[in-house]
């Protein structure tokens, strides 16, 4: 390390240089980010320099929002990527919410936890806001948990908006926090039924599940994330996809936002008035490279197949779910792309310990972010026997070294086996 004082600084304030940041490979093994396809990656590195207004470029964003649309199964016109992270897309889609709306939310988990409080400064009022502007609790939302582990249903979900007659209703798809898949369905009719406008956090299942959103009229608004099913890593786009009539609303009474407003930033994609025109206007200088790994990882979900995609997660999700059970974890997740398990009686309290040891080693699993605390082995982009073999082996390692009594060996036999079979 060198320090260099520059004559700009005051005298004596040193202005430090570190070394050259070196990030070395790890198996990302958890609920996301996943493990980026070197395609996209290489559509990153190889993108020339270009201005956010160069034609391929513009060309590039109009293929996305065709292909996102496939990928997502809808005919919404208002379909596009938001720049940011999932919270950015999720951020677009709550900004229907005006305050003094009326709301239930269903959460189950960590991050359906974090968009309900998302909710709740949303539809807070002034004063409301002001009262505990961190943790507000407005009147008009109310919050209908889910215990840990367990799937919201459609009967909580009908139950709820029978009672409260919301304006809105909220509930994630997959929520990673727990490793639960909730009945999206049973949300949908419910809203139709109650006259309720749904929105749905899809950032666990988009790119991994097969589903058509348009099959789910009660639901008007949706949001995933490029880090998971899309893996559309370097950061790049949190898809959106809104209805005619979520976005008649807006025009009707707008929303409190300009970055992610859901009309304005459809612009950028050349959405105007609910139709695509020839070209995105002046946007908010979009990265070209961001453009490119966007668009190849939709290329790349798409060649794949959407319906092959999600048979491979259920098929190798259950061979993982079956490599730990036979170490003697307890699986209490339901997800095609997550196993969340708790260790077994001698190991039981020592998953965070596990969890840090095994990433010192490049091995990315993770814990829950919530009580109680459990262990999480996510398989995004991990589609093949020799992938799962390895998660399995690296997990059993960790468990093994803690003091886990079971016979490796046997262990990963019965994986082969179970492959073998399959084959």
């Amino acid at each position: 390390m060198s320090r260099v004082t520059k004559s700009q600084l005051p005298e004596g304030i040193p202005m430090t240089v570190f070394p050259q940041l070196e990030i070395p490979e790890t198996l990302a093994a958890g609920p996301g980010p996943g493990n980026t396809d070197p395609r996209v990656l290489e559509r990153f590195a190889k993108t020339g320099v270009a201005d956010h207004m160069q034609a391929d470029v513009l060309r590039g964003m109009i293929e996305a929002k065709l292909m996102l649309r496939e990928l997502w199964g809808t005919k919404n016109a208002y379909t596009y990527g938001v720049a940011g992270t999932g919270f950015s897309g999720l951020d677009c889609v709550l900004s229907l919410i005006l305050p003094g709306d009326k709301v239930v939310a269903f959460p189950n988990g960590t991050f359906s936890g974090i968009d309900s409080l998302t909710i709740r400064m949303k539809a807070s009022t002034a004063e409301e806001l002001a009262a505990d502007s961190l943790n507000p609790k407005p009147a008009s939302v109310t919050v209908v948990e889910t215990p840990h582990g367990q799937s919201v249903t459609g009967e909580a979900v009908d139950a709820a908006l029978a009672k409260h007659k919301p304006m809105w209703a909220f509930m994630a798809h997959w929520e990673t926090g727990s490793g639960r898949v909730n009945d999206v369905k049973g949300f949908s009719d419910a809203c139709l039924k109650h006259g309720v406008m749904g929105i749905v956090d899809a950032v666990s299942s988009l790119g991994v599940g097969d589903f058509n959103i348009d099959d789910y009229p009660g639901v008007v608004a949706w949001a995933s994330c490029p880090q998971k099913g899309v893996l559309s890593l370097p950061l790049t786009y949190a898809p959106v996809s809104f209805t005619d009539k979520a976005i008649e609303m807006v025009k009707k009474r707008g929303c409190r936002t300009y970055v992610h407003h859901p009309i304005l930033d459809a612009r950028h994609w050349g959405i105007i008035d609910g139709k695509d025109v020839d070209a995105p206007g002046y946007h908010q200088t979009h990265s070209c490279y961001a453009v490119a790994a966007f668009h190849e990882a939709l290329r790349i979900i798409l060649g794949y197949g959407r319906a092959r995609k999600a048979s491979d997660y259920k098929y190798h999700e259950a061979a993982l779910r079956q490599a730990v059970e036979a170490m003697g974890c307890e699986v209490t997740s339901d997800m095609p792309s997550l196993v969340v398990l708790n260790l077994p009686g001698k190991l039981a309290g020592r998953e965070k310990e596990l969890v840090q040891a095994a990433r010192a080693k490049g091995f990315g699993i993770w814990p829950t972010l919530s009580e109680p605390v459990q262990v999480r082995i996510g398989i995004l982009n991990q589609l093949s026997p020799e992938q799962i073999t390895e998660i399995a082996s690296r997990f059993a390692d960790g468990m093994l070294a803690m003091g886990a009594e079971f016979d490796k060996a046997q262990v990963l036999n019965q994986l082969k086996s179970y492959y073998a079979k399959a084959a």
